[in-house]
């Protein structure tokens, strides 16, 4: 495999969000990345693509960055680009739990959770492990065992929280989510809270994947990832599929999204059934004049 997929944050200092966008762009450009990159004055969170050469390049430029001090990154090989364009942005959060006085993970954060200790904890009697990641991204795969708050996006994550506060207390808490950049947040949050013992998944469900020591075991299924792969395996032991097809509820762990880009839901099916029902999640999708699958008739 000629490529790599980068995936990278790092909650720092950045004065002028705007300037570091133009200089960002320029430079992922000039290595032919694609991908898309998050700018706040909060730090920056990205996922890259390229050639190995090129993202090599990348990282290096980036770890010697002044304001870019300790970035580590995730690496996975790929036989091709896993994004279409490349979008450099600047946001006001790098990612929102929606506080009026929002978290600081370089003040307060859960402490890190080493992938082997991690595999450990969770199996004792008094850990609760808490998915930080949206519903959907659950469904499609998670570690054995982990409670799955009912949210459609993180900022929805503190709110649910407090209505089952009677599932935490007492327990040790051990969150994750994809790469580690929610958790910071979601588990600086529980201890502000006044949640005393709470860990996060140090890098997250990707970095778990690729330890050596513990190889993925006690994950179930797929981690969805923000790439044209929409999904990839982590446990490197044994493969279950825990996803469930929209249409008519199999085993079924294949990923696309909705064929109304108004809609873009992500969805779980098989090929014969994504193309029975147009693509769409429900009719009015399929009905919709957008829709994707019309166009392709239409024309």
């Amino acid at each position: 495999m000629n490529y790599q997929v980068l995936l990278f944050y790092l909650y720092t200092d950045i004065d002028n969000p705007e300037a570091f966008v133009t200089e960002h762009t320029e430079l992922c450009k000039k290595l032919n990345l694609f991908g898309r990159v998050l700018i706040a004055k909060e730090g920056i969170n990205g996922t890259v693509s390229g050639l190995i050469s090129d993202t090599d390049e990348y990282m290096a430029i980036l770890q010697q960055h002044p304001v870019l001090k300790g970035i580590s990154f995730k690496v996975d090989p790929a036989s091709q680009h896993a994004f279409k364009k490349l979008h450099v942005r600047v946001r006001d959060f790098l990612v929102n739990l929606s506080l009026e006085d929002d978290v600081n993970p370089r003040e307060i954060t859960g402490r890190y959770v080493k992938p082997k200790d991690f595999y450990q904890q969770m199996k004792e009697e008094d850990t609760v492990v808490i998915d930080a990641r949206n519903t959907y991204e659950y469904d499609v795969g998670h570690f054995k065992g982990a409670i799955r708050p009912d949210i459609e996006t993180f900022r929805e994550l503190p709110q649910w929280i407090k209505e089952n506060q009677q599932l935490l207390q007492g327990k040790r808490i051990l969150t994750y989510c994809t790469g580690g950049i929610r958790c910071e947040k979601f588990s600086g949050w529980l201890k502000r809270e006044g949640y005393e013992d709470v860990g996060q998944l140090e890098g997250g469900i990707a970095t778990y994947g690729q330890d050596e020591e513990v190889r993925g075991k006690d994950w179930l299924g797929q981690m969805v990832v923000f790439d044209e792969r929409l999904s990839v395996p982590i446990n490197q032991l044994e493969h279950v599929i825990v996803g469930v097809d929209h249409y008519d509820g199999t085993p079924q762990e294949r990923m696309f999204n909705c064929s109304n880009p108004d809609c873009n839901k992500r969805l779980i099916g098989s090929e014969e059934n994504e193309r029975l029902h147009m693509g769409a999640c429900s009719e009015e999708c399929a009905k919709h004049p957008r829709n994707r699958y019309l166009n392709k008739i239409i024309s």
